[in-house]
């Protein structure tokens, strides 16, 4: 398996660190992990690294978590990097809108590492 890098990008620090213990518990080991604590902040790590998954809030301060989303689109930044939604948001409607953004899945808070497995595996089976 490739070195494999992720972007965590939430406000919480205390979250972006449970994401990324969810990811090492699910068995997923990734030789960096970037971090982000808005979508302004995430754009800013895109332009200087190549990342292979992202997990996004969409609940973030500045510039939330969909536009994050358009903006990467916009500016070219990692085309083709499977993105996971992070939401507290029960709601289908807020579901919807990330994919129709770019997402290629989401995850509920809380979760656990089986459910991070589940969501990431088949978004990295061609590139790990």
């Amino acid at each position: 398996m490739r070195d494999l890098k992720a972007l965590i990008v939430d406000d919480s620090s205390v979250m972006r660190k449970i994401v990324e213990r969810s990811l090492r518990a699910a068995g997923l080991s990734f030789s960096d992990v970037f971090e982000a604590g808005s979508g302004v902040e995430a754009l800013e790590v895109l332009r200087g690294e190549a990342v292979d998954l992202i997990f996004s809030d969409i609940n973030l301060p500045q510039m939330d978590g969909l536009e994050f989303l358009r903006q990467m689109k916009a500016a070219n930044l990692g085309t083709g990097v499977p993105v996971v939604m992070i939401t507290t948001e029960s709601s289908g409607d807020h579901v919807m809108r990330a994919v129709e953004a770019g997402a290629q899945g989401y995850i509920r808070k809380p979760f656990t590492p089986d459910q991070v497995k589940d969501r990431v595996m088949p978004l990295l089976e061609g590139i790990a």
